[in-house]
């Protein structure tokens, strides 16, 4: 059996030996034999962990890759694939929310259909129904500026115009990405003063971060199933 020295994965993966230590100290690298003199035996075994770690964290995350990974340790091969499936089900949904955003910026108009129409003002009830997104997280949003709706002369209620729906499914594609609250304010008010270029430019950048992390994602799970051919799971 062929072992390596940490020296040599390090270099491999271009990180440090501490990184490899302190990875094995997580718990999701299996402990490696040592030698009389006290240095690591890493096999080939530690080798292909060592790959599908480095590989899985820029599109899972550190935490989730670790999940997996000790699902994989205790030779539970179904949990880790469903953890990967919820993950990669999450970034598609976020693809979608981006692409109907893009949509909805490409055509001034909103589209309705027979069971939720636009109308000239709306309630915070009807614009959830229409857009597919809580009350609680329009509330939520009106209390970080992002939303001033008008207020009903008569009763005080919340009214929401079609700019209004065109702001929140830009929220929330933009609240889904890495962009931080500032900056959503910054696109937000550009489409309120109809710079709809600038606010699509930002969407498509998203679609383009999304691309990215479902390549990254592909990448983590090609070495995810090498791991789990070494550990003979399939």
């Amino acid at each position: 059996m062929r072992y390596y020295k940490p020296i040599e994965i390090a270099k491999e993966l271009d990180i440090s030996t501490s990184a490899l230590r302190h990875y094995e100290s997580w718990g999701v690298i299996p402990i490696p034999a040592r030698a009389a003199n006290g240095y690591r035996l890493y096999t080939q075994l530690h080798l292909s962990y060592f790959r599908c770690l480095r590989a899985m964290f820029p599109g899972f995350g550190v935490a989730m890759t670790c999940e997996v990974l000790r699902h994989l340790q205790a030779a539970n091969l179904d949990a880790a694939f469903w953890l990967v499936n919820k993950e990669q089900a999450n970034l598609q949904q976020e693809k979608m929310n981006a692409d109907q955003t893009l949509e909805l910026l490409q055509h001034l108009h909103l589209p309705s259909d027979a069971n939720h129409k636009l109308k000239p003002e709306m309630t915070i009830g009807e614009v959830a129904q229409f857009t597919g997104i809580r009350t609680s997280s329009i509330r939520h949003w009106e209390k970080e500026g992002l939303l001033i709706p008008i207020r009903n002369s008569e009763n005080g209620y919340r009214m929401f115009t079609p700019m209004h729906v065109r702001k929140i499914l830009l929220i929330r594609t933009l609240r889904s990405t890495v962009y931080y609250l500032e900056r959503v304010k910054e696109i937000i008010d550009a489409v309120e003063h109809h710079s709809i270029d600038q606010a699509r430019k930002v969407t498509e950048e998203a679609i383009r971060r999304i691309h990215e992390r479902n390549r990254q994602q592909l990448r983590g799970i090609h070495q995810l199933m090498e791991l789990c051919m070494v550990l003979e799971l399939l």
